[in-house]
Parts: C-alpha cells; sequence; structure tokens
C-alpha cells in the first residue's frame, strides 16, 4: 500500500507548492544573477571607453603628424603644374583657367546653393560635424540623401583640395584623421565667408577649369554676378562630378543635378517652391556658349613647342595613378627648353631644312645614353592651335626599315656569334625560306662576298636578313627584348629590316650601343611633389642588354654609315664630331609603287648618337597612300639633315668625346682598313647558309677572311648554326619587290604591307612564324626611390 500511495502524496505536494507562489505573485530575480548582469555592462562600457580613449589617441597621435596648412595653400589653385630640367614652369594644366572671386563679389544666392548641397550646418559646425556623419551613414543605409551630402563637411573638403592627395590610395585612416584636424584649425583661424571663398575658387568644374567665376566665363561667358538662378545652381553642383555634370557633354545628367540643388534650395527655404519649379523649367543648355577661350598662363607659343611633350609627360603620370586635373601635382620632368625649342624651330621653319608641304610630318625622341631621359621629343609639325594632337614620336604603326639592322640582325650577330666587324656576308640572290618570294637590295644588284661592315654602312638587305636567319628569330628577339621592345606575335625575317616601333623606343636602343650596352627605359618625369609635399623621385634602372664589345664594334661600323663615301647616312655628318648612326627608308609595296616615282618611299629615317645624346627622327606622311604623299628619293635625306642640326646643337654643351675599345675587343687590320673582333674569336668565320634553304642561285661554299686578310674560301673554321625559323605562314606582302632605282636604303616591300600571303613550308625548316606586328609593349619599369 505505502508504494502506492508515496507518488500521489509528492504529486499533490508539488501542486499545492505550486499554487502557493502563483498566489504570491511575481518573485524577485536572484542576487547572483543581476550581479552577472551588473558585470556585463561594467565591461561593456569598459570597452567602449578604452574604445574612444583609444581612438582619441590615434587621433592625436595622426594630427601630430598633420602637414601645415596656410593661407597660400588655402587660397591658390589645386593645378598641376609641370617643369623643365632647370626647374622652370612650363605649364599649369588648370591655373589658366582660374580666374579668382573675392567673398564680397560672389553672389548670395551662389553661396547659399554651395552651402544647402555641401554643408547644410557650415555655419553651425567647428570644421567637422558628428552630427552630419551620422546622418550621412543614416542616409546611406536609408538611402535618403538623394546624393546631396556625404560625412565631409565643406571646411573638410577645402583641407583636402588644399593639402592631400586624391589619390584613392591616399583615403586612410590617417589622412581621414589629419584631414579633420586641419578642418578643425581652419574653422578657428578663418572666418566663415573666407572659407566660402578658398572653397568656391578652388573646387575642380571640368574641362580644365578650376574655382566658379572661371566656369562661369567658360560655360556661359558671363561673370558669376550676371548668371540667373538655373545658372547658378548648376555651377553649385558640379563639383561632386565635374564630368558627369558637364552641361554641355552629359545634359541630362547635369540637369538632374542642377535640380536636386533647387529642391535642396527651397528645402532650406533659401528659395521657395515656386522660384524652385521655374528655375527647374529652364532648359539646361539656356545660356550655353561654344566659344570656351580663356586666358592662358602659358604661352600660345610655348604650349606648341612642348605639346608632344607634355602629352607624354601627362601620359606617364596617368600611368603611375597620378591625377593630373585635381591633384595640385608640381611635376619636375627632364625637359631641356633650349634642345626642344632648337628642335620646334628646325622642323617648323624653313631655315635649316626644305620642306616638300606643310603635311610632311616628322617625329622624334632625343635620349641621354647614360640614363635614360628624355630631354625633347617633336609629335608633329606645322599642327596649329591643336593641344595634345597626334604625337608621331611615340606611335608605332610606321616601319623603322633598315635602321632594324643593328637592332635584330648585325648587334645579335656579334653577341651570340661573336662575329667580327670583317665577317664575311652574302650579298647573293636570296628567296624567303618556304616561299617563291625574292629579296633585293635597293639598287638590285649583287656584290657577292663582303664584309658585315660594308653591307652595313651601304645598308644592303640581303646581307643582314641572311645574317638574321644564322642568328635565329629566337636569339634575335631576346637581343631586342634586353632594349625594351617587345611584340605580340612571333617577329619574322622579314622585320630585320623594319620593325614597327617608336622614335622613342629606337633613340633609348641605339642609346645602349653610345653607353657601352646598357639599356635605360626611356622616361619623362623624374619627380612628383603632391599637395601634402611628399615627393616621389623616379628613375630608369639600367639593365645590361649586350656586352661593352658588341656595342662598341656595332659603333664602330655606324660611324662609317656617316664618314664613308659609300655610306648611306653622309647628309648627317658633323665635322669633327665623334658620333655613329644609321638610316632607314621603307619602300611602297609591289602594288603601288607603280603610282610613285622611281626611288619614292613611305618613311624616311634616321637615328645617330654620341656618348651624350640618342636623336631618332622619322619622317613622312600621315596619309602615305593618298596622291602625291610620298618622300622622293632626294626628301630621303630631310631625316638626315634635322638630326645634323639637332645634334649640332647638342654638341655645343657636351663633351665632343671618341669611344674607346674596351678590353675585350682587339684590333687588327683587314686590307688596309682598321677593325675589330671580339678577343678569343679571331678565328676565320663560316658563313653556313645552306642551298635547301636559300633555293639553287645560292652557293654552298662559305667565303672568309684568312689571317693575312685575303678573302679565302674556307668551310672548316668556327661554324654557327643556321636557324630554323622560316617565314612559311602569312607572310606579309610577301611579293616580289619592283627595282626602286638609286635610293640608297630602300628595305623590302614586304616591310611594309598589311597583305597577306600563305605558302608552304620548307623542307628544312622546323617552326613557321607568323607575320610581323605593329604592336609593342616596354619590358623595363620605372624604379620609384
Amino acid at each position: 500500500m505505502s508504494s502506492h500511495n508515496e507518488p500521489r502524496e509528492t504529486r499533490m505536494s508539488r501542486h499545492a507548492d505550486e499554487r502557493q507562489r502563483a498566489e504570491a505573485g511575481p518573485q524577485k530575480p536572484r542576487r547572483g544573477g543581476w550581479r552577472t548582469f551588473r558585470r556585463i555592462l561594467y565591461v561593456i562600457v569598459a570597452v567602449i571607453v578604452l574604445g574612444l580613449l583609444a581612438g582619441a589617441g590615434l587621433f592625436f597621435y595622426y594630427a601630430q603628424s598633420a602637414p601645415q596648412i596656410s593661407k597660400s595653400a588655402l587660397s591658390s589653385d589645386a593645378s598641376t603644374r609641370v617643369y623643365d630640367a632647370d626647374g622652370k614652369v612650363i605649364s599649369r594644366l588648370g591655373a589658366q583657367n582660374r580666374t579668382y572671386v573675392k567673398a564680397k563679389n560672389i553672389p548670395i544666392l551662389l553661396a547659399k546653393a554651395v552651402i544647402s548641397t555641401e554643408d547644410k550646418r557650415f555655419y553651425k559646425n567647428n570644421g567637422i560635424d558628428p552630427v552630419r556623419i551620422l546622418g550621412a551613414a543614416f542616409a546611406n543605409v536609408t538611402g535618403s540623401s538623394l546624393g546631396m551630402q556625404g560625412g565631409s563637411t565643406l571646411t573638410q573638403q577645402l583641407v583636402k583640395l588644399s593639402v592631400f592627395s586624391t589619390a584613392a590610395s591616399d583615403r586612410t585612416l590617417k589622412r581621414k584623421a589629419q584631414e579633420a584636424w586641419l578642418a578643425l584649425k581652419v574653422d578657428h583661424d578663418y572666418s566663415k565667408p573666407q572659407i566660402l571663398e578658398y572653397y568656391i575658387n578652388k573646387v575642380y568644374m571640368g574641362n580644365g577649369v578650376y574655382g566658379m567665376q572661371t566656369a562661369a566665363q567658360y560655360y556661359y561667358g558671363k561673370k558669376l554676378t550676371e548668371l540667373n538662378l538655373a545658372q547658378l545652381a548648376q555651377l553649385a553642383g558640379m563639383p561632386q562630378s565635374p564630368v558627369s555634370y558637364d552641361p554641355i557633354k552629359y545634359p541630362q545628367y547635369a540637369k538632374k543635378r542642377r535640380d536636386l540643388v533647387l529642391q535642396s534650395m527651397a528645402k532650406s527655404k533659401v528659395i521657395t517652391s515656386e522660384q524652385a519649379q521655374q528655375a527647374q523649367a529652364t532648359s539646361i543648355s539656356s545660356g550655353l556658349v561654344k566659344d570656351h577661350s580663356l586666358t592662358s598662363a602659358t604661352s600660345a607659343h610655348t604650349t606648341k613647342v612642348v605639346d608632344a611633350y607634355l602629352k607624354q609627360v601627362y601620359q606617364e603620370l596617368k600611368n603611375k595613378g597620378y591625377n593630373t586635373t585635381t591633384g595640385g601635382l608640381k611635376v619636375y620632368t627632364n625637359l631641356d627648353m633650349g634642345a626642344q625649342k632648337r628642335l620646334y624651330n628646325i622642323v617648323n621653319t624653313n631655315n635649316y631644312v626644305n620642306f616638300p608641304s606643310s603635311k610632311f610630318q616628322v617625329g622624334s625622341t632625343i635620349v641621354n645614353p647614360n640614363n635614360g631621359k628624355v630631354v625633347a621629343m617633336i609629335g608633329g609639325r606645322k599642327t596649329g592651335n591643336v593641344t595634345f594632337g597626334l604625337n608621331r614620336a611615340v606611335q608605332t604603326d610606321r616601319s623603322s626599315a633598315s635602321t632594324a639592322k643593328p637592332l635584330m640582325d648585325y648587334g645579335p650577330a656579334i653577341e651570340y656569334l661573336y662575329y667580327p666587324t670583317y665577317e664575311p656576308v652574302k650579298d647573293t640572290a636570296f628567296t624567303y625560306p618556304g616561299t617563291t618570294k625574292s629579296l633585293y637590295d635597293w639598287d638590285r644588284k649583287y656584290q657577292g662576298t663582303i664584309t658585315m661592315r660594308k653591307a652595313l654602312y651601304e645598308s644592303r638587305n640581303i646581307p643582314a636578313v641572311r645574317t638574321l636567319q644564322n642568328v635565329g628569330i629566337k636569339k634575335a628577339t631576346t637581343f631586342l627584348n634586353g632594349l625594351g621592345m617587345s611584340f605580340d606575335k612571333t617577329l619574322t625575317l622579314q622585320n630585320g629590316i623594319g620593325l614597327y616601333i617608336s622614335s622613342e623606343q629606337e633613340a633609348a636602343a641605339y642609346a645602349a650601343f653610345a653607353n657601352g650596352g646598357t639599356y635605360y627605359k626611356p622616361y619623362l618625369v623624374s619627380k612628383v611633389v603632391t599637395q601634402d609635399g611628399k615627393a616621389h623621385n623616379y628613375t630608369s634602372t639600367g639593365k645590361k642588354a649586350m656586352s661593352s664589345a658588341t656595342a662598341f664594334m656595332l659603333t664602330d661600323m655606324m660611324k662609317d654609315v656617316i664618314t664613308n663615301e659609300n655610306g648611306s647616312g653622309r647628309s648627317a655628318a658633323i665635322s669633327g664630331l665623334y658620333q655613329a648612326g644609321k638610316t632607314g627608308t621603307d619602300s611602297y609595296p609591289d602594288d603601288y609603287a607603280d603610282k610613285v616615282p622611281d626611288g619614292a618611299t613611305m618613311d624616311s629615317w634616321f637615328t645617330g648618337y654620341t656618348k651624350n645624346y640618342a636623336v631618332s627622327v622619322w619622317t613622312g606622311y600621315d596619309k602615305q597612300f593618298q596622291t602625291g604623299h610620298y618622300v622622293s628619293e632626294s626628301q630621303t635625306s630631310i631625316a638626315q639633315e634635322i638630326y645634323k642640326y639637332e645634334m649640332s646643337y647638342l654638341a655645343q654643351q657636351s663633351p665632343n668625346s671618341n669611344w674607346t675599345a674596351p678590353s675585350t675587343v682587339t684590333e687588327t687590320k683587314q686590307n688596309g682598313n682598321t677593325e675589330y673582333y671580339v678577343t678569343g674569336h679571331a678565328g676565320t668565320v663560316s658563313d653556313t647558309t645552306s642551298t635547301s634553304q636559300y633555293g639553287s642561285t645560292n652557293t654552298t661554299s662559305s667565303s672568309a677572311y684568312s689571317s693575312n686578310g685575303q678573302v679565302t674560301t674556307n668551310s672548316s673554321s668556327r661554324t654557327t648554326t643556321s636557324t630554323t625559323e622560316s617565314s612559311t605562314s602569312k607572310e606579309s606582302s610577301s611579293t616580289e619587290q619592283k627595282p626602286t632605282g638609286g635610293d640608297d636604303d630602300n628595305t623590302d616591300s614586304s616591310t611594309t604591307s598589311s597583305t597577306t600571303t600563305t605558302s608552304s613550308a620548307s623542307s628544312t625548316s622546323t617552326a613557321n612564324s607568323t607575320s610581323e606586328t605593329n604592336n609593342h609593349t616596354n619590358a623595363a619599369s620605372d624604379a620609384e626611390s
């Protein structure tokens, strides 16, 4: 019995207890739970306090290193100043488009429009606005801001424009802290009207225009005081995105922004709703002018002189991530203004050279061989009032013709095969491997076996291509890569007499011959100082591109291009000056050759150098296939003449010193002439060209010079493995060249036309190569110190 009654009693007792607790009502929490809650609360408060203290400490730590901000910094323009090598200003992008307006001349409606748009609590805050920051954060979350205001006050925006870089990489916590600290100082030291005045005069308004007074002149042809409400609202809304809100280029976006400003003004009771609606109904194009001429701080003549150089400077800055329109940069360049002016005068007047017409064009670059500094650059002649026009000095869509021979043929032959300057090379009938396409020299004659030196200074095509074939496309390409040139597609034998490179690239490559074999990537910008005073220095890191023996021997051969009575560059001769160089002329393709006189070419080059300067000059017409737009046989010397007059000027301000043979080069006499060979490689050298590669017209014996300097036949001396690459796939205009008549340097027409022909592969070739490309990229890079 007891076993059954016991659970019942227990359940009855439990029910009674529950009834008593229910009747007693809610019970107080146990004391232990309250203590736990308090501890958690204390921890949370402590963390918050510590966080605030840490934040305050970090803020003041960053504030201590904030840059100084002066009245001149606040009131000055944020333009990009460009200096030449002597520290003289040559351009002020934006400064020429800025007219300062004092506070008393700022329309009240404009001031109120700016405040309504950028900082509604401007007169209440002390430079920073916690309420505004929280409001901006809330608006961003809810999407209720209509894009009108961010977290920065108008004063903070002024500080940013005056002191700090606007680059995205500088948007750090440190910069934000320093910005806030300086905003507090500016608010303390200057009145609100002064701050507003500085802001209105500093903001960027698109199209190189700074300040709203200048913007009024640029867009409406009027002063600020002459603008209506709709126009003032338009200007007030532009600083947030001056490009997108340009009323000329993007009227739909400009109107949307203007109307938001008007709505904000009405909401702030600056204007009535009726006034806002009336202004919104005004066409966005109302009052806009077509003539946007403004006073330039840099003379028009100076702008013309440095146009191409400046364009390339801005390109370099862009590549480095700088904003040239709102960055307030100081840019120091390598420009030699004297050399630039002389080059400009040579190509734009008839005081030096007789140009055939105003449409005859020039592209030229001058490089210091010892550091890669680009000291002058011309992108065209007779260009009119065009700012940043086509820069022909850096275009790569024209063949460099025979100026490619030292770069792709003879340079690699000395570097990799140890050819001496007297290496025997064949000037005999040549057919491109795997094709029936023949290559000819300018005079359509064959000279048999001649020296490499003679082949170079007379600019013979066949020996150059034969030499390239012995070197191999792979090694030749490696040599070019070392000189800063890389190509999207595989090069071919045809490129041995024509590369698609610019005068800037070529001047830098030849500069490596001048300095003993070191390549420096060409550069124009030497230093950039940002608004916060931080300096970024730039140099070009030299990289060994060839042996000193190769550089010296090429230079010695290229001296003869200018001085030998049969040299192709005699028009470039300067009495008494130690110099070397190479000519290049690019003939028309066969299907067009009958439309131009004999000897006419599309392009004419000369690239030459001393130990102090390398100068590359391209001449020709932009539309070379247009009637009359050819370079006649007599006009091919114009490039040489431009070089001669420019180098004569440069030589006056630099020592005239000759090159000396390095210890790795040995001098010898061959046929009474001074020749050189790489020390340890003086033996006779065979031409290993095979019959199967060149066709039945080629000889199988190999001529070489014996130790007594006489021409002998020898097939057992040092041999060179012939390349297996051939031009067998989609060769550009692989058609037989027609006689051109007396031109001293025409290349095979295959280097100039874009027509492609596919042919079968040669039985001796193991690798096909594709057509040459006119695309390139620079392999080296600047080193920032």
